[in-house]
This record gives C-alpha cells, structure tokens and sequence, in this order.
C-alpha cells in the first residue's frame, strides 16, 4: 500500500490518523474542505443514493438521473472514484461491461446524501413558495433609508 503525505489542517506538519481530529473545514487550507466540497456536489448526492440498490452500469445511471449529461456524469464518477467513494469494474467482454458500485466508504454516506434528496422532496412546496415570497418582496420599489443628520453612516 502507498503512503501519501498530506498536510494536516493549518499546522505544517505531516497529516496522519492522529491528527485526524484537528481537520477543520473552516480553515481555507484545510483538506477536509475538499471532502466537503466533493460530497456537496447535486450529482454526487444523487449518485450515492442511485448506487446505493447496488451496481449499475453508466447507462443506467445517466437514465436514473435525468438532467445529467455525459459529460458531468462521467466527470462525477471519475471524481467519486478517485476519492474512494466509487470501484469502477471492467468486465472483459465485447464491447467491454464497465459496472460502477458503491465502496465501503461511499456506503458509509448513504444515510446523509440519502437524507438530503429526501429532505428536498419533502420540503420542496415549502422552498419554492418562500422563493416565491422572496421574489415578490424583492420586486417591490423600496425607499431608500435616509440618514438621520448627525449620526454616522
């Protein structure tokens, strides 16, 4: 197995499982902002729960999620792959059967990203109406605020 060195969330020093506590997302330089970045992405949250039934090959998956293209598609699962979320198996066939299923860490989100797609199913009347809400206020003419003589802006 080959050791990576990375370094640990704003201290300089060398990351390892020790200082595995220290990550901290908030910090510009930190590597867990990466993770987070990743795992926020709409067609990851989307993937995890399409693979979460098990394999599926790339048709399949660009047919369970309608809006995605080709090319978001294949670069979210080259993204997931890479960072240990998804194994891509080749089967040796003609033409080739390429299968993509969840690792044993992207199984460790299907409860989250699973949680937020149904959250938004739920609460998406609730969403719009407030953006709708939102919209209307915005487009009111509003008086500017003036300034009261004597105190400072």
């Amino acid at each position: 197995m080959e050791t990576i060195q990375v370094e640990a969330c704003g201290t300089g020093e060398p990351h390892s499982e020790l200082l595995r506590l220290d990550a901290d997302a908030y910090l510009a330089e930190c590597a867990s902002r990466t993770v987070l970045v990743a795992l926020s992405d709409k067609w990851t949250c989307l993937l995890v729960d399409a693979l979460s039934g098990g394999p599926l090959r790339f048709g399949e998956l660009r047919r369970r999620i309608g809006g995605i293209t080709q090319k978001s598609l294949t670069s979210t699962l080259r993204t997931m792959e890479r960072d240990g979320l998804v194994v891509r198996t080749v089967y040796p066939s003609i033409p080739p059967k390429v299968e993509y299923e969840l690792s044993e860490l992207g199984r460790g989100v299907i409860r989250l990203m699973s949680g937020i797609k149904e959250w938004a199913e739920v609460h998406v009347d609730e969403i719009l109406a407030s953006r709708a809400r939102y919209d209307e206020r915005a487009a009111q003419d509003v008086e500017p605020v003036r300034a009261v003589p004597g105190t400072r802006r």
